[in-house]
This record gives structure tokens, C-alpha cells and sequence, in this order.
């Protein structure tokens, strides 16, 4: 499943780095990443290491793009999208 994939790709390298990391997947494919959640947590990963926001963008995704506590954001989507979120991030150099 390509949304699957696509979360793979970004939350393997940062839980391998031993970093946490928050999965805010879209709308309309989230249950592939709750699912990826279900195999992390039985297969050991410690609670609060891969946590899956759902929601909206506006709602979900802009709090992250705009909180001091995220150090990193990796995204994939649309231009108009991706435009919204750099400029919240820039706004702390992430």
C-alpha cells in the first residue's frame, strides 16, 4: 500500500536515529498508519516513540508545522500545501 510506504520512508530513518517521531498521515489514508502503530507496538517499540496524529491539516498538521517542540518536518503533498507549512517552519528554521 503506497501510503504505507510513503510513512515507512519517513519515520524509519528518525526511529533508527533513536529520535521519536509523531506520523500525521492524511485524511484519507489514515488507518494505514494506525495499522503501521498496532506492528510497532507489538513488536516492542516503547509507547510515545512513533505516535499517528489524524485530522485534518488545518487542525492537525499546522500545530505541528508551527510548534517549537518539533525540530524537524518531513512532507509529502500538494504544492499549496507544502507552501503553508514552509512558511510556518521558517518561521523557527526547521
Amino acid at each position: 500500500n503506497y501510503p504505507l510506504l510513503t510513512a515507512t520512508w519517513k519515520v524509519a530513518p528518525a526511529l533508527g536515529a533513536g529520535c521519536a517521531a509523531i506520523l500525521k498521515p492524511s485524511e484519507l489514508s489514515s488507518l494505514t498508519c494506525l495499522e503501521l502503530a498496532d506492528v510497532c507496538r507489538e513488536v516492542g517499540l516503547p509507547p510515545g516513540v512513533l505516535n499517528i496524529l489524524t485530522g485534518l491539516g488545518p487542525d492537525a498538521g499546522a500545530p505541528l508545522a508551527s510548534h517549537p517542540h518539533v525540530d524537524k518536518i518531513a512532507f509529502t503533498g500538494s504544492t499549496a500545501t507544502g507552501s503553508r507549512i514552509m512558511a510556518a517552519a521558517a518561521q523557527m528554521v526547521k
